[in-house]
């Protein structure tokens, strides 16, 4: 007989708990419940057992939940101090018993102490993190391109002053990471990639031989010799009647610290033999890529969605932490259920700083601490949420003057799924 849901065990693993652990996300998540030797070792040699949360019945694991340190770019350039959610499941005979709410509670009150100013997490499903405080702050868009159509002529070099260079999987683990900190550091809404990231991606770690492909890799390389831009692509091997050849090629990460380096890049990606398809993989929602063709209908959206969901726990120093491109003040009412970010703020900001501190003075727009993470990136807009009523003018014309402080002339964006 089910035991009731507060009878059971709610707490953070041991390493002898690892392998049940994994196998209990597998079954979440629709996968074999096998564990392999190597996924034990691979998956097993990441988790901090005091960060990796999980709910037994007796002895069986039957929810799981992990996070990990990470860095938020926030706007202007600023790492703020993340708490990364990961790895959540519920087994389906254990659903609508609250563990999900009792694993997140544990964390997030974890994450509060150490001084995480926000936590993160990409949503597999939209409705369920709204209501421990998450707001979606960054989209994704997907583009697959008709190349045929693009009007690039393909067989002419990209009018660009530097080159393009195919490197191996070594040479990405030496040049991605710095790469990668100069594109983070100009990007709001990206995250930081730790060394494993690179093993992952590049199949230096594996959790097994059957799931890795190795991809081809690109630099771009600017006319002073500076790698400015990287792309990983794979390409199927598709041949039409009359020995057409109709090869997609599929890009797996696209990152660059300039256009000019990206439009070079999908012009290489666009002028490959045999290519008639390039899908583009996870770009920022206001990507410039089909700009950088002829004929920008060549580029069909296939995909828009959200994907980093920023859940704020510390509302001065997050507002602090991003720039502001006018100078105003704003006094905000957060509503959170939970208690962690709560109260009465007035943010005082300007091209120079910000200021931001708790007061007693009246609120001129009141909203609930997920819908601040949806404004704090510079995503979307209060006067949308207001229309919306998921946020509240207490005076008249402070959802403007909250899209005048907050919004950006350039969409949020974090290329990474964790």
């Amino acid at each position: 007989m089910s035991r009731h849901p507060q009878d059971l065990d709610v707490r953070p693993i041991t390493d002898s708990e690892i392998p049940d652990w994994i196998r209990a996300l597998h079954t979440g998540f629709l996968s074999s419940p096998h564990v392999s030797d190597r996924e034990l070792a691979v998956r097993g040699g990441n988790i901090t057992p005091a960060r990796t949360l999980a709910a037994f019945d007796d002895a069986r694991c039957v929810a799981t939940f992990r996070s990990f340190p990470q860095e938020l770019t926030a706007v202007g350039g600023a790492p703020v101090p993340a708490d990364a959610i990961t790895n959540v499941s519920v087994t389906a005979t254990h659903r609508r018993r609250g563990l999900l709410t009792r694993m997140m509670a544990l964390d997030l009150a974890a994450a509060k102490d150490r001084g995480d100013v926000v936590a993160t997490l990409t949503a597999a499903e939209y409705p369920i993190y709204g209501r421990y405080g998450f707001g979606p702050a960054a989209h994704t868009a997907e583009w697959t391109i008709d190349v045929p159509r693009t009007g690039l002529e393909r067989h002419r070099p990209v009018l660009d002053d530097g080159r393009i260079d195919l490197v191996d999987a070594d040479d990405v683990r030496k040049l991605g990471p710095e790469l990668h900190e100069r594109f983070r550091r100009a990007t709001p809404g990206a995250v930081s990639r730790g060394d494993r990231w690179w093993q992952l991606n590049t199949g230096a770690l594996r959790f097994d031989d059957d799931s890795w492909t190795e991809p081809f890799y690109a630099v771009h390389r600017s006319a002073s010799g500076e790698i400015d831009g990287l792309a990983a692509y794979v390409s199927d091997d598709h041949w039409g009647d009359g020995k057409r050849p109709l090869q997609t090629v599929t890009v797996k990460g696209l990152i660059t610290t300039s256009p000019s380096a990206e439009r070079a890049l999908w012009h290489y990606l666009c002028s490959l033999d045999w290519v008639t398809t390039v899908k583009s993989g996870n770009r920022a929602p206001d990507d410039l890529l089909p700009h950088f063709l002829p004929d920008p209908r060549a580029a069909r959206l296939t995909t828009y969605a959200d994907t980093l969901w920023v859940r704020i726990l510390d509302v001065v120093r997050a507002l602090e932490a991003r720039t502001y491109a006018t100078s105003g003040t704003l006094v905000l009412e957060v509503v959170d259920e939970a208690g962690c970010a709560g109260g009465r703020y007035r943010l005082q900001a300007g091209p120079d700083g910000a200021e931001c501190r708790r007061t007693d003075e009246d609120p001129e727009l009141t909203l609930p601490v997920g819908e601040l993470a949806t404004l704090w990136l510079g995503d979307e807009s209060a006067v949308r949420l207001a229309a919306l009523g998921r946020v509240r003018e207490q005076q008249k014309g402070a959802a403007s003057v909250a899209d005048a402080l907050l919004r950006t002339s350039r969409r949020p964006w974090c290329p990474d799924i964790f």
